[in-house]
């Protein structure tokens, strides 16, 4: 049946009705210019790149800034971080909200290096290896600081969005969410603006 498009799976032995549409975000060339860079030099290096452009379509207001994420091996963090000063001016690492309101108030383009943690849900889009749905969902809802554009009514919008546009598997993002210890809040969150939530 899942195969015929009359049911689709959003978890491990759950499944709803009707045909499933996976989240397949559009890379930039910048993006994917900046992935290929990174993993020529950093070849060892589990990378996942994402910018947070990807959200306008989820997004009531929509923010004139946008984040590159570049997640990678704690190992690997600071190294990235300074291969990505020699190319690039506005280069974070973990940033606190204090940092993020003096120094990027005027740039268009920031890049964040945080590491990846272990376990994290990515998918591969033409060799670029970039976030899925759940890995973001749960990344709104875990970190407010570079998130800060996305928290209070806009996450319940971006998460009804999300959930009304595409098949979000459960599973995986609660074990990511359990990953960042979390699991029992975005459950509860998650009920409260979605009724595809069991």
């Amino acid at each position: 049946m899942v195969q015929e498009g009359v049911l689709q799976r959003i978890g491990r032995g759950k499944f709803t009705l009707g045909e499933g549409k996976n989240f397949v975000p559009e890379i930039s060339s910048a993006t994917k210019s900046i992935f290929k860079k990174l993993k020529a030099e950093f070849p060892f290096a589990n990378l996942c790149v994402w910018n947070t452009s990807v959200l306008n379509e989820f997004m009531l207001h929509q923010p004139n800034q946008f984040f590159v994420l570049v997640e990678t091996d704690k190992e690997t963090t600071n190294a990235i971080f300074y291969f990505l000063r020699e190319i690039k001016k506005s280069v974070f690492v973990e940033p606190t909200n204090d940092i993020l309101e003096k120094y990027i108030i005027n740039e268009q383009e920031v890049f964040i290096v945080k590491p990846r943690i272990s376990e994290a849900p990515t998918q591969n889009i033409n060799g670029i290896e970039t976030a899925t749905i759940e890995k973001i969902l749960v990344d709104i809802f875990c970190d407010d600081v570079i998130f800060l554009a996305q928290q209070g009514a806009e996450m319940r919008t971006i998460f009804k969005e999300a959930f009304a546009k595409y098949t979000i598997n459960q599973s995986k993002m609660l074990r990511y969410a359990d990953r960042r210890r979390k699991k029992e809040e975005l459950n509860q969150f998650v009920k409260t603006v979605s009724n595809l939530w069991q």
